[in-house]
């Protein structure tokens, strides 16, 4: 019989396929809608592609406030409900400004899932199985782009020159479940004693998450607690933290991940394939997302997170390198989508299993909300400026764009020199000691 804390990490972690899937579903209906309101580039790529993302980065910036306030699970609440207006709304869309609209509430759920889910479930989880519970999240990412690209392809002349509206709409039914479920999970107890004081709350769910010595556990969260006594993360004490939350979201959007998922199809067609063999071929893309990303699960506890950013690393650079060279020297397609999955396969090994994991670790208790929004902000700002700019750089290298997978490729060698000498490893480590350690 399954926990109730494993229960309720996997519940949680359902926002992660809708994040995933929302965040890809557009893919299939990009070039459509460019057609239908015959919208120029920059336009295109400001409204209708990056729209979302400047949701997301709202939502992520935002989100701590009512992760803080009101608690993490009233948050997750309210994210089931933009996702479910958005994906009914963009299906309904009449113009591009209506469209451009219900992506953004789409984006405030997805950027406000990226704070409250990782940070709900690293609080309920032990310094024992804390990476594979809250990994959950980004596989149910991976899961969502999975079916999103899966999706689009069934979908694909469903409903003639309205089949992308299907596409969008039918986030809806995942939506409205993910909203009624969540509502059947606990409150975060460490939530509940730093923020409510409530002790007795906070022991009822310590002690159905499993925890032994509950009055061991409740002492150390008070303890730091008591050390922290400024609640914004401006402050010099949390440097350590804020920087190294920059720099791993940075460096996750530099990967071109998000440039990749989002323009697959297109990219495939460049590289020579029919419309039809691309949408078929970006579901290959999400299978192999989904199937490293059991890898991760399975080795983030066991050997740690920056082993896994060290081997994602070296699989990025590979894999964009030759992909550059792929285009650059005119290679066959089926030569390119190789190293195209090698690449997806390094993300789903490195950045996608780590990201969430480790900016819900390096904060402490009492501002993790504020942190896990800081570090989620950063993501999705180069998530959108990179998708903003995305059509103008496909246009301008509409002939060879591999000057774009070289630049991508050059930015993975500066993050495996990161990841080298900075970075530090999480693993095995309870919350309380981590903020002990980053905090000096």
């Amino acid at each position: 019989m399954i926990s109730k804390q494993r229960y309720w990490a996997i519940t949680v972690a359902v926002a992660g396929f809708l994040f995933g899937f929302d965040t890809v579903v557009i893919s299939g209906a990009n070039q459509p809608i460019r057609e239908l309101w015959q919208t120029t580039p920059l336009f295109h790529g400001t409204f209708i592609m990056s729209m979302a993302l400047w949701g997301t980065v709202v939502g992520a910036l935002l989100a701590g406030i009512p992760s803080e306030k009101y608690g993490r699970r009233k948050t997750l609440i309210w994210i089931g409900v933009l996702f479910s207006l958005s994906a009914i709304g963009s299906a309904v869309a009449w113009d591009p400004y209506s469209f451009s609209f219900f992506r953004f509430i789409g984006g405030l759920g997805v950027g406000a899932s990226s704070v409250a889910a990782p940070t709900y479930i690293s609080e309920i989880s032990t310094k024992e199985n804390r990476g594979s519970l809250v990994i959950l999240y980004q596989f149910n990412i991976v899961l969502g782009i999975f079916i999103a690209f899966f999706s689009n392809y069934l979908l694909k002349g469903f409903g003639g020159a309205n089949d992308w509206r299907w596409m969008l709409g039918v986030e809806a039914i995942p939506a409205i479940m993910y909203t009624l479920m969540v509502l059947g999970v606990s409150k975060s107890p460490r939530w509940l004693l730093t923020k409510r004081g409530d002790e007795s709350g906070a022991r009822a769910i310590l002690k159905d998450m499993g925890i032994v010595d509950i009055d061991a556990e409740v002492a150390a969260i008070k303890e730091a607690a008591k050390n922290i006594v400024a609640e914004s993360i401006w402050k010099p004490t949390y440097r350590t933290p804020v920087i190294l939350a920059f720099v791993i979201a940075f460096f996750n959007q530099l990967s071109g991940i998000n440039f990749i998922l989002y323009y697959a199809p297109e990219i495939l067609e460049k590289a020579g394939l029919a419309a039809k063999e691309s949408l078929q071929n970006s579901i290959a893309i999400g299978g192999i997302n989904l199937i490293f990303t059991f890898v991760g699960i399975y080795l983030i506890d066991k050997v740690g997170r920056k082993t896994l950013m060290i081997v994602g690393s070296i699989g990025y650079i590979i894999g964009l390198a030759m992909v550059a060279y792929a285009f650059y020297t005119g290679a066959n397609a089926l030569f390119l989508l190789v190293f195209l999955l090698i690449f997806i396969a390094a993300h789903a090994v490195g950045q996608g299993a780590v990201i969430w994991v480790f900016i819900s670790e390096i904060f402490p208790n009492t501002v993790r909300a504020y942190g896990q929004s800081w570090g989620s902000g950063i993501h999705w700002i180069f998530a959108a400026l990179i998708t903003l700019l995305a059509p103008v750089f496909i246009d301008l290298f509409s002939v060879n764009p591999w000057p774009i997978f070289a630049f991508f490729a050059g930015m993975m060698v500066l993050q495996l020199i990161w990841v080298l000498v900075f970075m530090p490893e999480t693993k095995g480590v309870s919350l309380e000691e981590l903020s002990k350690r980053l905090l000096r």
